[in-house]
């Protein structure tokens, strides 16, 4: 279930209450009379069943509450109450199979802003990459993998299709197209000043070719980035956070780019070239299972 936390003017309180009161999804409401500050106005909250959230949040924007007072949304955590669980029992499906559009949106537009924290991320994961390829060492790469910070934008890319929302889209897209050529460009600074230190050598550079499953693009390149983008988006509309992990270590876009960067400077340029496709075969894939992963849970009226 999720925790219903709403700020309404006095004289809407009435309304929000018998929108509450009407719906057999939610339970343990309380009402604060002027206990919101600022805004003014009363506090009352809410246990919603997960699958009549999108239809509360929709009676409550009607009245105008998300600009006149406020609305917000949590997971309710641990709850040992009779009440919820017949409130959980009485929603039209399961709760893993409900998509909460609004909370979704506002993690989508979050994770589809470029921040410096974003960026410096996306260059550790990289960087860490550049050093996996130059010295063979795959627990190096899937460090990289870990980090990368991606697929964030990539969801929201995701969301924003499905919603038709094209500054989503815009934000995302920008995000994307300017994150990766920094990282890369501040991987090959850092490519270089190893080579001049006498870190890596050429032919360290060039055993990167070893590493043929980051740059060879294959059927199964495209498969396990459907596949991976398929779990992570059910995973963000789930708050499953830890199969997110292993979606990050399936796919090859952080290692793809890093490799780029590397033949690049040793002066191969089919493998160069090999790795960019690789990685936007993958961000591609990743976006399109997104899309079809929301489309279907729409279709489904979840």
């Amino acid at each position: 279930m999720l925790h219903l936390r709403i700020i309404s003017p006095s004289e809407r309180s009435g309304e929000v209450l018998r929108i509450l009161a009407a719906e057999p999804g939610a339970t343990h409401l309380t009402l604060g009379r002027g206990e919101a500050v600022h805004p003014l106005g009363d506090l009352i909250e809410a246990d919603v069943a997960r699958a009549c959230v999108n239809d509360v949040l929709a009676a409550l924007t009607a009245l105008d509450l998300d600009r006149t007072g406020g609305i917000s949304l949590m997971p309710a955590g641990t709850m040992l109450s009779g009440a919820g669980e017949r409130a959980d029992a009485m929603a039209p499906r399961q709760p893993d199979r409900t998509v909460v559009w609004e909370q979704l949106l506002a993690q989508a537009r979050e994770g589809s802003r470029l921040t410096p924290i974003f960026l410096a991320f996306l260059a550790i994961a990289i960087l860490l990459s550049a050093v996996g390829v130059t010295t063979a060492s795959p627990l190096t790469l899937v460090g990289a993998m870990v980090v990368g910070p991606e697929f964030r934008p990539l969801a929201a890319l995701s969301v924003g299709l499905v919603r038709r929302d094209t500054g989503l889209v815009r934000t995302s897209a920008r995000t994307l197209a300017i994150s990766f050529p920094a990282a890369m460009v501040i991987t090959a600074l850092a490519t270089w000043l190893w080579v001049r230190l006498g870190w890596i050598g050429v032919g360290n550079v060039e055993d990167a070719r070893a590493f043929d499953f980051i740059y060879h693009v294959g059927p199964f390149s495209l498969v396990v980035a459907l596949l991976a983008g398929t779990a992570g988006m059910l995973a963000v509309v789930t708050s499953t956070s830890a199969v997110l992990v292993g979606v990050f270590i399936s796919v090859t876009t952080v290692p793809a780019a890093g490799l780029a960067v590397v033949a690049a400077f040793a002066g191969k340029w089919q493998v160069a070239l090999s790795s960019l496709a690789q990685l936007g075969v993958n961000l591609i894939g990743i976006v399109v299972a997104g899309v079809a992963v929301l489309l279907l849970l729409r279709r489904d009226g979840r």
